[in-house]
């Protein structure tokens, strides 16, 4: 729910970017200039050399890079390079150090991304003195200060100096896009607020660990020995840092190893998700009390008897015991904290190993320090069991998370969206059982009446397993829209508390059978096919710019489309049309055409539709909505508007455009 209102802020403070930006929405922005060299700049016959590609993009702006999975979402940057003229490729396209991020809100996975600065690198065996390197790239550019997502796409060419008479005229580079410059520092900050989030769950991770079995008895132990020697406060200050610097070790130790392109084969791969899932239901058993996972004790035993030495070294592996002997209850948590840090920034396994580190060793600091605090603490009880079982029924609601990213990449149709539901359901469930003292589990003490605390954590589950019902007939749980699988998988589709309204037949609409509209919605792909329908119905047209890649197309539907005086007007009172304005889909020969705005021949859908979009609206951002009269040829009835949070505004502006299309009659 925190994430959920934070979110809703994010979406505020947008949408009220956006309207600063406004006078930005009718025209073309070119957010990111792609420039190209060959080093070395002269190779010679059987020489090896790198078609090297820079990309500025502005401030506020990033761009997708090339190397995460392609069926993600975002428009991963391609290179196209028409028939080899002198040279071979070798490899394939290479980006140079892009960001990672991992998107649950959305794209439920890890892209890569520039800012600032881009580069890719293409590698070329040189066959002939005479060479030349045609092709075109294309690309994506979003701003998460306008909401606003931008197709970067145009061709180049380099050529040897026998070849130099078939480079482009300066008339024809002149119709290749100008732009832009500097780092974005708002997209570098994210990544910091991610990270920043990310400290404060594993420190929260930490604080559980402390209420374990495992742990909270060997605090008093532990903070006694340090109040009965001189200089003891000294020793548990360097006691509990010794205890951060274990675990920031292990953080480190993955960080190197889980680079961006690790994180993605973590994140995105059926192999590790299943490992992950495994381990989540291993350690999820494990506190539910079938067994114990513990080290082997030979190890655990080694380790104290170095402890008795004294001085630094024996307060160190004083340390390194208590790591050791509470792994059973801490391997599980700290381990949840890696698997999850593996498939962020390469700073994340330490972000998240000193926040649950800190937070696990500054108790025993802390109370060394101030032992009066002591006896405030609650004494050792069956409570401390009760903390664990409820971080077990956490870890298997958790593993299936795991399962449901490799479902849904490799398409397996195991765990579709009423399916993971209804595992949640039954999860929790139990859970709320068990803390209402209806199930009882091995470890669990003598049952008596039940303490506040644990009757209000009850009642918070049973409202939450509440919640998780209607999803099973289609509600669209927005607070989970990042855990759950998107409703698309979901078989049966009940009224899901949205306006259920029968819209008149479109018949068979063109590119239906691999394009569709969210929420429920029909309408037609192709602008001339969507015109004439809203001619036949007497309708206006509502023109959706948008793309498969889109982020904040996504947001607009998820939260603004979806409200219910949004979608009835939208069923009732537009025909709508979506222009898919990245779809790659190539259209017949017979349907190319060369454009009058760039001189490129327009081949695929994708193509077409931003085409239009630009020469007919002069824009070339997504989203982007207009409505039109579509019995005239002339402009929208009313200004078209972009990336807009609120759903008041939006109601405003489709009430703008009915009342605009009756006084044309």
């Amino acid at each position: 729910m925190k994430n959920m209102n934070l979110m809703k802020y994010k979406l505020v403070l947008l949408s009220f970017l956006c309207l600063l930006a406004s006078p930005l929405l009718a025209q073309k922005i070119v957010p990111a200039k792609w420039s190209w060299t060959l080093e070395p700049a002269k190779p010679s016959v059987g020489q090896e050399a790198e078609i090297v590609f820079q990309v500025k993009i502005d401030k506020g702006w990033y761009l997708y890079s090339s190397d995460f999975d392609k069926d993600l979402g975002p428009v991963v940057t391609t290179v196209n390079i028409k028939n080899p003229i002198g040279f071979e490729l070798v490899g394939g396209l290479k980006a140079i150090n892009p960001h990672s991020k991992f998107d649950k809100e959305i794209w439920n996975g890890t892209y890569t991304y520039f800012t600032g600065q881009g580069e890719f690198r293409q590698k070329i065996k040189i066959n002939s003195e005479n060479w030349k390197i045609e092709g075109n790239y294309d690309s994506q550019a979003c701003s998460n200060e306008s909401g606003l997502c931008v197709p970067i796409k145009g061709p180049f060419v380099i050529a040897s100096a026998n070849a130099a008479s078939d480079l482009p005229s300066d008339e024809a580079k002149k119709k290749i896009p100008e732009s832009v410059s500097s780092a974005t520092e708002a997209e570098q900050a994210a990544p910091q607020e991610s990270l920043w989030q990310f400290f404060w769950i594993a420190m929260g991770a930490g604080l559980l660990a402390l209420l374990t079995p495992c742990v909270y008895p060997l605090i008093p132990m532990t903070v006694s020995f340090f109040t009965k020697q001189k200089g003891g406060k000294g020793l548990a200050f360097l006691y509990g840092s010794f205890i951060v610097l274990i675990y920031v070790f292990f953080g480190t130790i993955l960080a190197f190893f889980a680079g961006a392109s690790f994180a993605n084969f973590l994140s995105t791969h059926w192999i590790p998700n299943l490992l992950f899932f495994i381990i989540f239901i291993f350690f999820g058993i494990s506190f539910l009390g079938a067994f114990e996972i513990v080290l082997p004790s030979g190890m655990v035993n080694s380790v104290d008897a170095k402890s008795d030495k004294g001085g630094i070294i024996g307060v160190f592996f004083m340390a390194f015991t208590l790591v050791l002997v509470s792994f059973s209850c801490t391997g599980p948590l700290a381990g949840s904290i890696l698997i999850a840090a593996s498939q962020g920034a390469f700073v994340k396994p330490i972000v998240g190993m000193l926040g649950f580190s800190l937070a696990f060793a500054i108790p025993f600091t802390l109370f060394a320090v101030f032992p009066g605090f002591m006896q405030k603490l609650p004494k050792s009880g069956n409570w401390m069991n009760e903390v664990k079982v409820v971080l077990g029924f956490l870890e298997i609601a958790l593993a299936f998370k795991f399962l449901s990213v490799a479902d849904q990449v490799y398409h397996w149709h195991l765990l579709d969206r009423e399916i993971f539901l209804a595992i949640w359901i039954a999860i929790f469930s139990a859970l709320t059982l068990y803390l209402f003292g209806k199930i009882s589990l091995p470890h669990d003490g003598p049952s008596g009446k039940l303490s506040i605390p644990r009757t209000l954590v009850a009642t918070a589950v049973l409202a939450f397993v509440v919640y998780l019902v209607p999803g099973m007939f289609g509600a669209p749980l927005k607070g989970l829209s990042g855990w759950l699988p998107p409703l698309s998988t979901q078989d049966f589709k009940g009224n899901s508390g949205e306006v259920s309204i029968k819209p008149g037949s479109t018949g068979n609409v063109k590119y239906a059978d691999f394009l569709k509209l969210p929420l429920g919605l029909t309408g037609f792909f192709d602008y001339q096919e969507a015109k004439a329908y809203a001619n036949q119905v007497g309708k206006p047209l509502f023109i959706d710019f948008t793309g498969h890649g889109c982020v904040n197309c996504r947001k607009m539907e998820e939260y603004v489309w979806s409200d219910p005086k949004v979608l009835k007007r939208l069923q009732e009172e537009y025909v709508i049309v979506a222009l898919y304005c990245d779809d790659k889909t190539e259209l017949p020969k017979d349907q190319w055409y060369v454009s009058t705005v760039d001189g490129q021949e327009k081949k695929t859908l994708g193509d077409q539709n931003l085409d239009f979009q630009i020469t007919r609206f002069n824009s070339n951002a997504q989203p982007h909505y207009v409505l039109l009269d579509p019995r005239k040829e002339g402009a929208p009835m009313v200004k078209p508007v972009a990336f807009d949070a609120n759903v008041d505004h939006f109601v405003d502006f489709l009430d703008q455009g009915v009342r605009q299309y009756k006084l044309n009659k």
